[in-house]
């Protein structure tokens, strides 16, 4: 793989403060802090479509009760969550199973780009969690109508897919229920903004990821 300097969605970034608020630093320190006194079997990390999940009645319902915890924040991509993991956000703890979902964001990268921001984060996992499994989800697609970031995503699922296959630590794993129609739209009653999930859309992807994580939870670890 090449070096991170070549690629900036590989490179460890904090995320810029643009709206002066220090919001994300805040969550970053807030997530070290939990970690600290809390004793996971998954993790859940990445962008908003994470951070979300937590509001809603999925999260209680389904991942509550697998001793999930939740380091999602709205707006990250890859080189944000690769920043956030290098920097404590997983020295505190050991979950079982650690749930990538990111990508979306990542703004002027290319698929190959991102593939390789995900397969950095993967690694940065595997050095600090040797023990945990790795669930890297599929990015959902986007937009009402067919668009140039819906293709990029479709690219980096092949990508990645065929990269972790290879991995005994890590799985690829689509939580894409059908959200594009036959007519290539999308329907605002899944995303209600083309890009975030509503809750009905919520229960349609996470009903299948959590018997997944189920599954991997029942199953011993390999050594």
């Amino acid at each position: 793989m090449s070096a991170g300097d070549s690629n900036p969605a590989a490179t460890p970034t904090p995320c810029e403060d643009i709206q002066g608020d220090g919001r994300w630093m805040s969550l970053h320190n807030r997530f070290v802090s939990d970690s600290k006194d809390k004793e996971p079997d998954v993790l859940f990390v990445g962008d908003s479509l994470v951070q979300l999940m937590h509001q809603f009645g999925v999260w209680r319902e389904l991942f509550s009760p697998l001793h999930a915890l939740n380091f999602g924040i709205g707006g990250d991509a890859t080189q944000h969550v690769l920043w956030r993991l290098s920097n404590g956000e997983l020295d505190n703890i050991s979950p079982k199973v650690v749930v990538l979902w990111v990508g979306t964001n990542n703004h002027g990268h290319s698929a190959e780009q991102i593939c390789g921001g995900l397969l950095a984060i993967v690694q940065v996992i595997k050095n600090k969690l040797p023990n945990a499994r790795i669930l890297v989800l599929g990015i959902l697609p986007r937009g009402k109508l067919p668009n140039p970031l819906r293709e990029r995503n479709t690219q980096v699922n092949h990508l990645v897919a065929e990269a972790v296959s290879s991995l005994p630590h890590a799985s690829f794993f689509s939580v894409d229920p059908g959200f594009v129609h036959c007519n290539g739209s999308i329907s605002h009653q899944d995303m209600y903004d083309y890009l975030h999930l509503t809750p009905q859309a919520y229960q349609a992807v996470c009903q299948p990821l959590h018997a997944h994580l189920k599954s991997m939870l029942d199953k011993p670890a390999e050594i």
